[in-house]
């Protein structure tokens, strides 16, 4: 299917959009101007106040637009496994894998946790939490393996958990990396199925 053009006032929102964009990864929300917005998108500021209010709603635009969970959600509904195990290492790389071709996005929530406290995080959330119930109903087709687990509960500790591997990942320094060897994801996705703590009487020498 061929995507419909965008309408004039489309296109002057998506103009200020990316300019806005570029310059909030540039120079950070604060260190930014509506001016600079302006100027970046070449129209007038009477252009800009026709589509926001304020710089605050341009960055809130920006932060749900430009959040990954736009991509993130559909690459989990897509994947796949025998078992509830299966799919919880295809979902995790699936996930991972998308979050790394995300490159502004340590930025992006940087700016919001920083410059906001994380103000716009809720609204975000609500945004996705209508999706949620199509994943919940995956896992509940091979929950035989599974605990107990509110399916809320159990989406946001996938998530939680498998973004603080991102995240931890970008940041850490390479020679740290090494220590941990190949097989560092699969140990990770190891240590969300099963605990970090050994079967009673696993390993143990007298």
């Amino acid at each position: 299917m061929v995507d419909e053009p965008l309408r004039k006032g489309e296109q002057t929102q998506a103009r200020i959009l990316d300019a806005a964009f570029a310059l909030f990864m540039e120079q950070g929300y604060h260190g930014t101007s509506m001016r600079q917005i302006v100027e970046r998108a070449g129209i007038t500021m009477g252009g800009v106040y026709n589509h926001f209010a304020s710089k605050e709603e341009i960055w809130k635009a920006v932060f749900f637009e430009r959040h990954p969970y736009h991509a993130i959600l559909p690459v989990l509904r897509e994947a796949e496994g025998a078992t509830a195990a299966d799919y919880v290492r295809d979902a995790a790389r699936r996930l991972v894998g998308e979050l790394n071709k995300q490159q502004d996005l340590l930025h992006i929530m940087f700016i919001e946790l920083v410059e906001f406290n994380g103000a716009h995080i809720p609204q975000l959330y609500e945004r996705i939490a209508p999706q949620l119930p199509q994943l919940s109903a995956v896992l509940s087709a091979k929950a035989g393996a599974l605990r107990a687990i509110p399916l809320p509960l159990l989406a946001r500790s996938f998530l939680g958990y498998f973004f603080s591997f991102y995240i931890t990942e970008a940041l850490m320094p390479p020679a740290v990396r090494s220590l941990m060897g190949d097989a560092s994801f699969d140990d990770f996705v190891d240590i969300y199925l099963h605990g970090i703590l050994a079967a009673p009487g696993a390993g143990s020498e007298e």
